[in-house]
């Protein structure tokens, strides 16, 4: 999966995204003015290859939300867990509307999926987690995540939890550097594991580990880990869905070696597929050096992940449902504390 360079589909990307080995694009801030516009974008990268590649986009809401202008803003999903300390079940209703709002919106323009929701705990030591964290509380991050994602499916998107085994326990952002987290794995598994754990039984389609080093457990990142990614994630939680890894440009990810060398490395860990986000070059660099083609295995999970029906943008802004929960989102927003009959 790579990144465009801007709002508009180049030829030359449009040769690279032919490349047997390129299965899908991720979307920036970069690649969006407006709602028509990142449509007809990402209609120009379906149209390039049958079955048709993914298009993904980082949309969880708060800090991360990559189109704004044209789409509702999404709270940071700690106002959610707030709530939810004191109403649990008005939390989680507002948690199904904000993962159906926000599917739908995406949906509308023909994104098949956005990498989220955050499954990270809120430790208060991760600066680069924070409020992207529903709660500190393993169980209430469980309990709203699910209905986050009922609420995405709902919109016709699945579910990708992120950054297994748990990103929230360490102070270093591994956008920057490789953090280390020195916890056992019983700790790890006592609290940390656990939303991930639930959100495999509920039917959770797609995981990304994090470039973060657990020393007690193995001695490479879990996101090049064959036992984080194979005994652990795989055998011991059970997990059929896709492993992406994450963005194999990041620092996090360099102690792996080479671009190239991080993708081999990711894959033969046990990632479905690989992301290369920011890097042109790294990214060219991949396709002409990974000497591996695509696993069949890899490609069923992945077919999962394609966007299930669409409202054409018109028609979603002319729905009641729409513009009700728009409402909700917007007013718990503001006031999340506020107590209304929904």
């Amino acid at each position: 999966m790579i990144g465009l360079e801007g709002p508009l589909l180049s030829a030359g990307e449009s040769e690279l995204l032919r490349h047997p080995l390129v299965g899908g694009v991720i979307l920036f801030t970069r690649n969006y003015r407006s709602p028509e516009q990142v449509a007809e974008l990402v209609e120009s990268i379906h149209v390039l290859r049958q079955p048709r590649l993914l298009v993904a986009v980082d949309h969880e809401g708060g800090r991360v939300q990559r189109f704004r202008g044209g789409f509702t803003h999404l709270p940071a999903v700690r106002r959610l867990g707030e709530i939810y300390d004191h109403a649990r079940l008005r939390a989680k209703q507002l948690a199904r509307v904000t993962g159906w709002l926000m599917a739908t919106e995406l949906r509308a323009v023909g994104v098949d999926f956005s990498f989220a929701p955050v499954l990270d705990l809120d430790r208060g030591v991760s600066a680069v987690i924070g409020d992207r964290s529903f709660h500190p509380d393993p169980e209430v991050v469980a309990d709203l995540a699910h209905a986050y994602m009922t609420g995405m499916q709902k919109g016709g998107m699945e579910a990708v939890g992120k950054h297994f085994p748990g990103h929230g326990g360490v102070t270093a952002d591994s956008h920057l550097e490789l953090p280390v987290d020195g916890r056992s794995l019983a700790e790890l598994a006592a609290e940390d594991l656990l939303a991930f754990e639930r959100l495999i039984h509920y039917g959770l389609a797609a995981i990304m580990p994090a470039h973060v080093l657990y020393p007690q457990v193995d001695d490479r990142p879990a996101g090049f880990s064959p036992v984080w990614l194979k005994d652990i994630l795989r055998e011991r939680l059970g997990f059929q869905g896709v492993i992406f890894s994450d963005d194999l440009d990041m620092v996090g990810a360099q102690a792996a070696g080479s671009p190239p060398e991080r993708a081999a490395a990711a894959l033969a860990a046990g990632c479905d597929m690989v992301l290369a986000c920011n890097d042109r070059q790294a990214a060219i660099a991949i396709l002409g050096g990974l000497k591996r083609a695509p696993d069949p295995v890899s490609q069923l999970r992945l077919i999962r992940l394609h966007g299930r029906g669409r409202l054409t943008l018109a028609r979603m802004r002319a729905s009641a449902t729409w513009q009700r929960a728009v409402q909700l989102v917007q007013d718990y927003d503001a006031f999340p504390l506020l107590e209304t009959e929904i």
